[in-house]
Order: structure tokens, then sequence, then C-alpha cells
């Protein structure tokens, strides 16, 4: 008889310890699920920003339509024989479009069937503004992946917290019973749902 409540009183020392344990661990589940749930928070605004930008920058009249759009107003003029409207479209051809559009002259578009559409064409054209959009899109993907990943931490996190928060309770459901077959029930669950 004095075995066997030996034996209890060392599992029981045993439960005790491993409440603490789980306690603690529960705990830190706890604080860990909310530090990534911030770090994923605070990634959503910069997406947001940085996609915006990126929107802004394009929809901002500074993309490739103002050039397209005072190209056509020029080849209309040039096609009127309008050159006094011709210069003036030239002179509102932003610097980089002027690039392009220098050397797709230089190749006589309008006599040589081979030359590129249009100045936009050209591999001396490159629209600034775009590549700025285009980095900025690239940035808020970046923040948008990043704000997953951490998402995904805080949920596993959330996982081990659960069965924790379980080990808890089971263990202090079995501490209730005198006798040890709940008790050894408790760690079979335990075992089974890892």
């Amino acid at each position: 008889m004095q075995s066997t409540s030996r034996r209890d009183r060392g599992v029981e020392i045993l439960e005790a310890v491993v409440l603490a344990i789980v306690a603690v661990l529960t705990a830190w589940g706890g604080y860990q699920v909310s530090r990534w749930e911030a770090l994923s928070a605070k990634e959503r605004p910069c997406f947001e920003n940085l996609g915006a930008s990126a929107r802004g920058i394009d929809a901002g009249g500074t993309g490739p339509s103002h050039d397209i759009v005072t190209f056509n107003g020029w080849l209309a003029a040039k096609s009127a024989g309008n050159a006094k409207l011709v210069d003036v479209f030239e002179r509102r051809f932003w610097p980089e479009y002027l690039v392009g559009f220098t050397a797709s002259q230089n190749l006589d578009p309008f006599n040589n069937p081979s030359a590129p559409a249009g100045p936009i064409f050209m591999p001396e054209y490159i629209n600034s503004h775009a590549i700025q959009s285009a980095k900025l899109s690239e940035q808020a993907t970046a923040h948008f992946d990043q704000g997953i990943e951490t998402r995904e931490n805080a949920d596993s996190y959330i996982k081990v917290t659960v069965f924790l928060a379980t080990d808890l309770l089971l263990t202090a459901l079995s501490q209730r019973f005198k006798t040890s077959g709940p008790r050894i029930l408790r760690w079979w669950v335990l075992r089974s749902s890892c």
C-alpha cells in the first residue's frame, strides 16, 4: 500500500511539473501569436501605401499614355502639314520620350515599312515613371508576401497554443481522479493528437 501511495505522489509531482511547463509554454505561445500578428499587421499599410503610390504614378499622366496622346497629336499635325503645331507637340514630349522619338525619326518611319510602329517601341525609349511604378509594385508585393508569412507563423503558434491549452485542461482534469486510468488516458490522448 505504501508503494502505491509513493507512486501516486510521484505521479502528482510529475503532473505538477508538466502543468508548470505547459502553462509557461502556453503563455509563450500566446505571446508569439501576438508578436507575429503585430508584424503581419505592420506589413499591411506598407503594402497598401506602396501599391497606391505605384497606381498613382501610372494614373498621374506620367505613364506611356501621355507620350502616346502627345505623339498622336504630333502625328495629326504632321499629317495636316501644320509645322507650328508639330513644334508645339515636340516641345511637350517628355525628355526620355524625345530620345525614342528622335531614334524613330532617324529610321524615316513615313517611308520605311520596317520601322517600329512608334517611338515607344524603340529600344531607346525608357519610361522612368513606368520603371518606378514597377519597382513600387514589386516592393508592395514583397510586403504583402512578408505579411502572409508572418500571419502563417502566427497561425502555427495558435495551433501549438490550442494543443498546450488542451494539455492543461486534461492534466487538471486527470488530477481530480485518484485512480491512474484517467491519467493514462490523458497521456494516450495527447500522444495520439501529436
